[in-house]
């Protein structure tokens, strides 16, 4: 595989966009997830990322809807959506948290729930639950940096163990029937790449999928995602790899793709107050601008649903975050940030959206 970019990837970045949607394109279709007991057909291979503190029913639902509010009528959205990562341990011991993060609904499935941890006997029990409570396929974290997470053992620390991985996999596998798929990243420590043979003992555990973020644990989001590390994980299994890490356009999307082989794609920080990325990437022109008007009425259901889903007073005070990003970039955002971060009602909320949102249009 030819890791430079193609010169047909080159021309097309000086002609028009809908020439590079169309290249786009051909690299879209259905993905098949085959587990012990059932398999699971997904739609299209664009997918939403689980993000921790993010990825909520809410914001998942929202992921989903937000091309058919923008259009008026049923249209592309994220193929597989994955919940909030969530402690094998937590559901063990029976944490309230830890199982309301699993919360689904049926407009946004079929939906994938994460879990993390290290013992393969508790992380199999979880995913058992899950199955029951109405999870389409099951997917371990095994990318997560964060020194909590990682000075337990457990989520990207597990690239260190291929063994440990291969029978956490395999006893998830066995014990939920479920499709299961595996996140991980290009390796624990800066120069020492484990992606490879982190996939490979998922993949003989029995992992339907393969997630592969392209940086290491140290390097957390900073610098950039580095695609040859997909691509060396795509040449070493059979089962379908989704790659992870910078993708924010189609252009973006186009160079995972086509520098990767990888076979799909999982979007995570670019839809932060951009949920419609999934309408830009999967409609077929595109439209560089949308009435204010439209976008008001996604964050107004966002609200609605952040509410509904986990009452007033606790989700307005978790969807703080998401009214920051909704704002980023807009005149005289910034400065009323202060404000946002101290919103306590709905029409609070509501209220300080639209001062920000005053333009007729919105440039995409």
């Amino acid at each position: 595989m030819n890791f430079e970019k193609s010169a047909e990837i080159k021309r097309l970045e000086i002609e028009n966009d809908d020439d590079l949607r169309k290249l786009f394109h051909k690299h879209i279709h259905s993905i098949v997830l085959n587990g012990q007991k059932t398999s699971l057909e997904i739609e299209n291979n664009v997918w939403l990322a689980p993000l921790a503190g993010v990825t909520d029913l809410a914001f998942r639902l929202i992921c989903k809807e937000s091309g058919s509010i923008l259009s008026g009528e049923p249209t592309a959205a994220p193929g597989l959506v994955f919940t909030e990562m969530i402690s094998a341990k937590g559901v063990h011991y029976k944490g309230n948290n830890s199982i309301r993060l699993a919360d689904t609904d049926p407009r946004e499935q079929p939906v994938s729930i994460q879990i993390f941890g290290k013992e393969r006997e508790i992380m199999a029990e979880s995913a058992m639950l899950f199955r029951d409570l109405g999870a389409a396929a099951i997917d371990i974290n095994m990318g997560c940096p964060m020194h909590k997470i990682t000075a337990n053992g457990e989520g990207s620390a597990l690239l260190q163990n291929p063994a440990l991985v291969e029978k956490i996999v395999s006893a998830v596998v066995n014990a939920s029937g479920l499709p299961v798929t595996v996140k991980i990243r290009r390796g624990f420590e800066i120069g020492k790449e484990s992606c490879v043979a982190a996939a490979l003992a998922a993949e003989a555990g029995g992992a339907a999928a393969i997630t592969v973020h392209g940086r290491f644990r140290d390097e957390y989001y900073s610098g950039t995602c580095n695609l040859q590390s997909i691509a060396n994980v795509k040449r070493a299994v059979k089962i379908p790899v989704i790659g992870n890490g910078d993708i924010t356009s189609i252009g973006t999307a186009l160079k995972m793709f086509e520098q990767t082989g990888c076979d799909g794609i999982m979007i995570g920080r670019a839809s932060l107050g951009r949920p419609w990325i999934f309408y830009e990437l999967l409609r077929q022109r595109k439209t560089k601008n949308i009435l204010t008007s439209k976008i008001l009425e996604i964050i107004e259901r966002h609200i609605k649903y952040a509410v509904t889903f986990k009452g007033e007073q606790y989700g307005i005070r978790e969807l703080r975050k998401h009214l920051a990003w909704y704002t980023k970039g807009i005149h005289g955002a910034a400065a009323a940030r202060d404000r946002i971060f101290k919103a306590s009602t709905t029409e609070e909320a509501l209220s300080l959206i639209k001062q920000y949102f005053n333009a007729p249009e919105y440039n995409l």
